[in-house]
């Protein structure tokens, strides 16, 4: 039997996974945006597939839903209140498919009761126009999420799509693991407006190591099972993708849009702070960061 899933935030993250339910045609999907898609084009891998797609532009004309896919980015999860306010009942099931660490603080004061399930995307989506997508596959699992009931009914969600879903016994480890990569690879892309080919500069991989170095001590300190030679395994990860992938912060600077600072290098920071950890190169990337981001939306 289908489930009714809402997708909130039809970016780069939220059209791929909309696209590749929707060609599933298991489920009753609608997506929640600011602009209305009628058909959506879907790129994975060698194939193409064009879907027909209902979107809402209006929390006012959105139903209670038994799934919601929060794809929006973290900084703009307040925004999404009217959305999950109207999308979500006690018996809803909140998946949200963000960058960062703190999913379900995050979310929880704007879920009405719902289950708020931490997800870690690992796919590559890439907005090409504002109906057509490209979905890259980049590791050996496209999304993950905790073992527990609600995790392994997302994973029955996405049963039949060309998504896979692992479940995870430490989530904890996994969204830190995930967190390392993104606060090298999006803060570097974003300040030389370059794709991921800049981080195979020796200078620029040498700077990437000392920013994990000090990432994997605070991530230690917070409960994580991470290495010291984790630093250059993230780094033989990232050297494993297409030199010519982009990141989100880096698509967002080129937009002028705001960046995912806070829920990146600033989750970084902050658990340092928490823990005692110094992070001073963390700290030097988000007080760039910061500027870059507030001179996109006017602040000074």
């Amino acid at each position: 039997m289908g489930r009714t899933i809402a997708v909130v935030g039809l970016g780069n993250i939220g059209a791929a996974i909309a696209g590749c339910l929707q060609a599933a045609g298991r489920h009753d999907v609608v997506a929640c945006a600011r602009r209305p898609i009628d058909r959506l084009i879907l790129d994975c891998d060698t194939s193409t597939e064009e879907v027909s797609l209902r979107t809402l532009t209006d929390p006012s004309w959105a139903e209670p839903a038994d799934w919601v896919l929060l794809c929006c980015k973290a900084q703009d999860t307040p925004s999404t209140a009217p959305w999950l306010a109207k999308l979500c009942m006690p018996d809803t099931h909140i998946a949200v498919l963000q960058n960062g660490i703190d999913h379900v603080p995050r979310v929880t004061p704007y879920a009405g009761g719902a289950t708020v399930v931490p997800t870690i995307v690992y796919y590559n989506g890439e907005r090409l126009a504002p109906n057509h997508v490209r979905l890259r596959k980049v590791a050996r699992y496209d999304l993950m999420v905790p073992d527990s009931s609600a995790g392994r009914g997302f994973v029955a969600l996405l049963d039949g799509t060309t998504l896979n879903v692992q479940l995870s016994g430490d989530f904890a480890t996994y969204a830190w693991r995930k967190l390392l990569l993104n606060v090298v690879v999006n803060p570097v892309t974003a300040l030389t407006l370059q794709r991921q080919s800049v981080l195979r500069r020796p200078d620029v991989h040498s700077l990437c190591l000392e920013v994990l170095a000090e990432a994997i001590a605070v991530g230690k300190a917070d409960g994580a099972r991470l290495k010291e030679e984790d630093a250059a395994r993230i780094m033989e990860t990232l050297f494993s993708y297409s030199g010519e992938l982009g990141t989100s912060m880096y698509f967002d600077r080129l937009a002028g849009r705001h960046l995912e600072v806070e829920a990146l290098t600033g989750a970084v920071v902050a658990a340092g702070e928490r823990h005692g950890v110094p992070t001073p190169l963390n700290r030097a990337f988000l007080a760039l960061l910061r500027a870059v981001s507030d001179a996109a939306v006017g602040g000074s």
